[in-house]
């Protein structure tokens, strides 16, 4: 099974044991994977389900439905002070691929990007891209920006912690010694976050981390705290 191309459908798509394929999905199976008639494929509609299929014409015939294993044992939600330029891309691609369940982009106080609505749309297909890439059952949420303060209030969740470059926090390694089934985790913009941003953020339940000490560029602080959270609970 791991040799085969997986692709993500919609759950629409699947109608009586077929895969009615869009135009550009025929175009991506066909001329960039060069499958052919009879050619077998993975198709997952991000939501957990996994389907052996075969191609099938301008559609596929599903043969099984497949199991499979590549989801955190917790539920993680990550909220991201925008960076600059592109970078968020990145911090997309690199985060699903570690096991993120929702990604929230926040409008610090020095947030210097304001995306427009096409940037949603390019973070979410980038989502799931990258979950087909590495092969997770599931495509991570990214919800629309919000201001940080509309964020740290509306997470109620027992575990959440905000990544803070300078003050004598503990490292977020220490804190994780035993995880609950959902964490919330911040990171912050290019110039870290602001006195006030860190005070609003404890007044509202956050406990403040470190991720250790040196000084982590906007797209990078991210991943470091996914792979420190995955490594506590993923044995």
């Amino acid at each position: 099974m791991s040799q085969l191309q997986r692709i993500a459908i919609a759950p629409s798509q699947l109608q009586q044991g077929q895969i009615l394929l869009t135009k550009e999905q025929q175009h991506y199976l066909g001329r960039v994977l060069r499958l052919r008639e009879g050619d077998r494929f993975i198709a997952m509609d991000g939501k957990g389900k996994w389907w052996l299929a075969q191609l099938a014409g301008e559609q596929a015939e599903v043969l099984e439905t497949l199991t499979v294993e590549t989801e955190l044992p917790i539920s993680i939600t990550l909220m991201v002070a925008l960076p600059k330029g592109n970078g968020f891309d990145e911090v997309v691609r690199c985060c699903t691929e570690l096991g993120v369940t929702c990604i929230a982009p926040v409008l610090s106080d020095r947030t210097l990007l304001h995306p427009s609505p096409q940037k949603l749309e390019r973070w979410r297909r980038i989502a799931a891209e990258a979950a087909e890439q590495s092969e997770r059952s599931f495509v991570p949420i990214i919800l629309e920006p919000v201001t940080f303060n509309t964020a740290v209030t509306a997470n109620q969740t027992s575990q959440r912690y905000i990544c803070e470059a300078r003050g004598e926090f503990p490292n977020l390694n220490k804190v994780l010694s035993s995880i609950s089934s959902e964490i919330v985790i911040a990171t912050g913009p290019e110039g870290g976050w602001t006195t006030q941003e860190i005070e609003n953020a404890i007044a509202s339940g956050f406990q403040p981390v470190s991720l250790g000490r040196r000084i982590l560029r906007a797209v990078t602080a991210p991943v470091v705290a996914l792979s420190l959270i995955t490594a506590s609970c993923e044995v």
